[in-house]
């Protein structure tokens, strides 16, 4: 698979990386652990080099996971993680306290069995914690060599601006899709005016644009899905135009739904690289195939023309959830 460098930082990963939290949270029962590693170390052997997981996934269990899938190849590989939680349970709020940070830092990297985590995301922005405080925590750490790179996941332009005027910030992570092109009006330009690269997470809808949902799908009782107003029953059929759209032009390309999308999103920029996230084998094949797919100036117009007409219904977080993002 073709590398690619997030922002000006220097971090070089596979053009697609893979989302772990699903093997572990949000998308009901848990992957079993020898089938999750097995997935991990197949995504590794098919060219992936980025992975992506968090404190809050679980917690702690899905750094666990990890640290053990990628042990055996550790240093060919980028591995994220991030803080910001109390105790790791996004239920619990914020917490991004430098002594946080700090404690959060040294337990992942006994969970991830590595002495260094080359990208640290803050998860989600503390509206109680000077953001010059944070990005100072973490330069802190750059310098006592137990994290190579700063991340930041769903903050609002000034928030990464004034992190990035303390600690170079590497990359952001945020959703960003053909479901959810919000990026577009003030994030992607202040990322390229910056030089930080861009990791979409949800680059698939969670799951929606694969075409494989639909107004009569039901999901586990634990599956985050099911209190996202984008996933009611009404805005699912509203929405399956989208998914309609992007079929056709799946089957013009003789190609999947799933590597239309990821196509057309690195097709955005040259610094973006999604990570998508299954617990299937065959999922992840296909995920995979779409770094070969090459969609044309025609293709992308074609897209744009199709897909610019469609208002998405339903909003992508609850309000509780949706209060936490774009600070």
């Amino acid at each position: 698979m073709q590398k690619r460098t997030l922002g000006k930082s220097g971090l070089e990963v596979s053009a697609l990386g893979l989302g772990c939290m699903g093997l572990s949270y949000g998308y009901g029962p848990a992957t079993e652990k020898d089938q999750a590693i097995h997935l991990i170390r197949t995504a590794y052997e098919n060219g992936v080099t980025f992975f992506d997981t968090a404190e809050a996934y679980g917690p702690n269990l899905n750094e666990e996971l990890l640290g053990e899938a990628l042990e055996p190849f550790r240093d060919k590989v980028v591995i994220a993680t991030k803080f910001g939680f109390v105790e790791g349970k996004p239920a619990m709020g914020m917490d991004s306290r430098p002594e946080r940070i700090r404690e959060v830092t040294e337990a992942a990297l006994k969970r991830l069995r590595t002495d260094v985590i080359d990208l640290l995301y803050q998860h989600r922005v503390d509206p109680n914690v000077p953001m010059e405080e944070v990005a100072g925590a973490v330069k802190d750490l750059i310098a006592q060599g137990k994290v190579k790179h700063f991340g930041m996941s769903e903050a609002g332009v000034q928030s990464i601006r004034q992190a990035h005027a303390v600690q170079p910030v590497a990359a952001l992570q945020s959703e960003y899709s053909l479901f959810w092109r919000e990026p577009e009006k003030e994030i992607l330009p202040t990322l390229e005016e910056l030089g930080i690269g861009f990791v979409p997470f949800s680059p698939l809808g969670k799951g929606f644009l694969t075409g494989a949902i639909n107004a009569s799908t039901t999901f586990d009782k634990t599956d985050f899905r099911n209190v996202v107003p984008r996933f009611d029953v009404e805005n699912r059929k509203a929405n399956q135009t989208l998914v309609d759209v992007l079929s056709r032009i799946a089957a013009q390309k003789g190609v999947t739904n799933a590597q239309i999308a990821l196509a057309w999103l690195l097709a955005q920029k040259p610094w973006i690289v999604p990570i998508p996230g299954t617990t299937k084998l065959h999922r992840l094949e296909e995920n995979v195939g779409a770094a070969a797919v090459e969609l044309t100036a025609g293709d992308l117009a074609e897209i744009e023309s199709a897909v610019s007409g469609i208002e998405v219904q339903g909003a992508r977080y609850p309000a509780q959830l949706a209060s936490r993002v774009g600070r």
